[in-house]
């Protein structure tokens, strides 16, 4: 199993950076150049306990579609998203924020394993742990813009207009 841990430092509210990472449209305009689009199950806006998203985008020169619940919720502290259906034996993805003096500090922990036993393993390790950090650091970054920008998430179609504009 691949573990990937990051942390960022937004100067932002805690509950504006709880409500961008769980934000559907958020993620889909980060991931704007995959061709990701939100397919079934929650498909806009925010999403929250119990409630499942099937994401479908171009990963590795591949389509891919992967399924995710959220398993665990705790506003605005944290919350975590495992797979239920797609490529990965194993995903799960847990999001922590914690802030101190106008700063959040949001912490990801994702644990995941590609299929086929050891030949997966060797792929999680020789690439996809450091293609999947990439693509969490992207995401990432445009979180902080956002958040540390608020006048930009108007140009979200279906950002939830109570985080609009709050710093």
């Amino acid at each position: 199993m691949a573990h990937i841990q990051l942390e960022t430092f937004i100067t932002a509210p805690i509950e504006l950076c709880f409500d961008l990472a769980r934000d559907i449209d958020v993620h889909l305009a980060a991931a704007a150049g995959r061709g990701q689009k939100a397919i079934a199950g929650t498909t806009t806006g925010l999403i929250g306990l119990g409630e499942t998203v099937t994401w479908e985008g171009r990963y590795l020169l591949l389509r891919r579609r992967m399924t995710s619940r959220i398993v665990e919720f705790d506003f605005p502290h944290m919350f975590a998203d495992e797979m239920q259906r797609g490529a990965f034996r194993h995903w799960r993805h847990t999001h922590n924020f914690m802030q101190a003096g106008g700063v959040t500090r949001m912490h990801d922990d994702v644990d995941f394993a590609s299929p086929f036993g050891p030949i997966g393993y060797m792929t999680d390790v020789l690439f996809m742990r450091n293609y999947m950090r990439k693509l969490l650091l992207g995401h990432n970054a445009f979180l902080k813009y956002l958040a540390e920008n608020p006048s930009q998430l108007d140009g979200l179609s279906n950002t939830p207009s109570d985080t609009k504009g709050k710093t």
